[in-house]
């Protein structure tokens, strides 16, 4: 390392709180699915900012856009329209097949604006204030304090309890555990269509059908969150978003992440009854959310992944990747399990990947955690064969080096 990024490195830990573990390096420009530090290294990139630059770095007609959006207008808030916000909410529309749109700048925000939706929906019909929202654990959407109340994780929850309080928690794929949970005090179910930060678990065909069946028989809504998942990353067909491989509609989605592909923006989605039956003016808002840079990002990132056919090409290089990271389980006996769906993809251990993700940064490859014993895999949508073979070079070396 040289002393001009170390000197970056101890100003930082002097300067930011310290809220992550953070790698000792600094990044300093990217192009296509590669990144660059501030001595010049190179690495192969499969965190893509954890699942949110789809397109890579440096495209052309992204970063055109937004230069040419900043010397339009960038902001002017929420009083006012401005035709990006429209233009985006239109295209969102018309590839998730919802009523309604409310941008956000976060996946975390989203999720706010998802539960008070659900909530606002249920105290309308009944006027009660005790409704329930059932979550998943092992879940995750998010550290604000709605977010982190419906994350079925308590380690994340109890150092800031007591949360928002009438939340139950169920497992993932058990359809019975949401069946003994549900009940007419339900506005909601929650769960992310494939589990991300709790170990890349995709929903089954039964379980998401089910408790969309369970939902609708209570006067439920179903919440989706599609923060990671979506945005093409699972692949199938035309499916911008994980629900639609299922063809299980949800009430309220949640995007984020990909969306903005580097601009932060995120987006709740409504449909039905409750788009039309839940917040009105003056419930909710945002001062930055919906403004012109950030929409000007998701509308045309949403242009881009029809043009270049970005979720046909993530259909085409997935099942290369998942043969690819079978085989390297095949040849580690530490390697327990591969699961995941498209280009979100997991490899679980028997024992912490801290070790080996260090030596495949050392080694040129960018990869990351989701909990101690899995290494994700979340590479922008646009990698081909060639770099999931020099992916797998550079993992089974570090691989190797950390755990023989």
């Amino acid at each position: 390392m040289s002393a001009q990024m170390q000197a970056v490195i101890d100003q930082a830990e002097q300067d930011l709180l310290h809220t992550y573990n953070r790698y000792q390096i600094v990044l300093d420009r990217g192009e296509g699915v590669r990144l660059y530090d501030l001595d010049g290294k190179e690495y192969l990139d499969f965190v893509a900012g954890i699942a949110v630059f789809a397109l890579g770095y440096g495209h052309k007609k992204y970063n055109s856009a937004l230069k040419d959006q900043i010397d339009h207008i960038i902001h002017t808030s929420n009083y006012y329209y401005n035709e990006p916000a429209i233009h985006a909410a239109r295209r969102l529309k018309a590839v998730s097949g919802m009523d309604r749109v409310f941008f956000t700048n976060s996946g975390a925000e989203a999720i706010e604006g998802a539960l008070k939706a659900a909530r606002k929906y249920a105290w309308l019909k009944d006027g009660r204030q005790d409704h329930e929202i059932i979550a998943m654990n092992h879940s995750f959407h998010g550290r604000t304090f709605g977010a982190l109340s419906v994350t079925g994780n308590p380690k994340y929850r109890e150092p800031f309890e007591p949360m928002i309080g009438h939340v139950r928690f169920a497992e993932m794929n058990d359809l019975e555990s949401v069946r003994a949970a549900i009940s007419e005090r339900t506005c909601a179910v929650i769960l992310e269509t494939v589990q991300g930060e709790g170990g890349i678990h995709p929903a089954t065909q039964e379980f998401l059908q089910g408790v969309r069946q369970l939902c609708d028989d209570n006067g439920a809504l179903l919440i989706l969150d599609e923060i990671q998942c979506g945005m093409g990353r699972t692949g199938g067909g035309q499916a911008m978003f994980a629900w639609q491989r299922y063809g299980v509609q949800p009430d309220i989605m949640t995007t984020a992440k990909a969306l903005g592909c580097g601009v932060p923006v995120g987006a709740f989605l409504l449909r039905g009854d409750a788009a039309e039956h839940s917040l009105v003016a003056g419930d909710h808002g945002t001062t930055y959310g919906g403004n012109p840079l950030a929409c000007r990002a998701a509308e045309t990132v949403l242009e881009i992944f029809e043009e270049e056919g970005i979720v046909a090409h993530v259909d085409e290089v997935a099942p290369y990747l998942e043969k690819r990271l079978d085989e390297l389980k095949a040849k580690y006996d530490c390697i327990t399990d591969r699961r995941g769906a498209g280009l979100l993809q997991g490899l679980e251990f028997d024992r912490p990947v801290g070790p080996a993700i260090e030596r495949a940064l050392e080694g040129g490859l960018i990869l990351i955690n989701a909990g101690q014993q899995i290494i994700r895999f979340v590479p922008p949508l646009i990698i081909g064969r060639a770099e999931v073979d020099e992916m797998m070079d550079k993992l089974d070396r570090a691989l190797t080096e950390a755990f023989s």
